[in-house]
Formats: C-alpha cells, sequence, structure tokens
C-alpha cells in the first residue's frame, strides 16, 4: 500500500499502525481465518475431485449403455424382421389351404 502524504507526522503514524498490539490480534485472527478457508478449500477440492470421479464414471456407463442398447435394438430389428418373413409364410400357406377343408 502506497500512501501519499504531505505530513512526516503521518507518514510515520502508518508506518507503525501494524506494530500495535491490537494489530498483532488481528493479524493472529488472519491466520486462524486463513488456516479455516485453506481448510474449506481443502474440503472442496477433495469434494470436486469426487464430482470429477463420478462425472467420468458415468460417462463411461453412460457410453457402455448406449453401445448395450444399440446391440438390444438391432436384435429387435432381427427379431421383428423373421417374425415377419414367418407371417408372409403362413399367409402364403393359408392362401394354399382349400376353403372347403
Amino acid at each position: 500500500m502506497v500512501i501519499v502524504t504531505n505530513n512526516a507526522t503521518s507518514a510515520r503514524h502508518w508506518q507503525t499502525t501494524f506494530r500495535n498490539s491490537r494489530y498483532r490480534l488481528t493479524c493472529q485472527t488472519f491466520l486462524n481465518y486463513s488456516l479455516r478457508v485453506k481448510a474449506e478449500f481443502d474440503t472442496l477440492e477433495h469434494k470436486l475431485a469426487q464430482l470429477v470421479q463420478l462425472s467420468q464414471r458415468l460417462r463411461t456407463e453412460n457410453h457402455e449403455l448406449r453401445q448395450a442398447l444399440a446391440e438390444i435394438q438391432s436384435d429387435q430389428r432381427h427379431c421383428n424382421d423373421k417374425v415377419g418373413q414367418a407371417k408372409a409364410r403362413l399367409e402364403k400357406l393359408l392362401e394354399q389351404l382349400p376353403e372347403d377343408a
């Protein structure tokens, strides 16, 4: 901090201000505050790391589920095609049966 003054007495006052005992208490309180803030940041950092790890795990799981879904949908289309072909054959056989029987 730069203080511009015209008075030499005022400048000396600012130079010695932080040497008073009441400012030493403030400094000690600030250190305790700083330790609490650091602890909170450490906790936040840990939680953020857990969130990133969970996000990566969920992305991987989501990718695997999308692949499984695509495979199941492909199998379902294949089965539907088979059912359609079987239905067409049965209808053709029914047309060939005599109506009197």
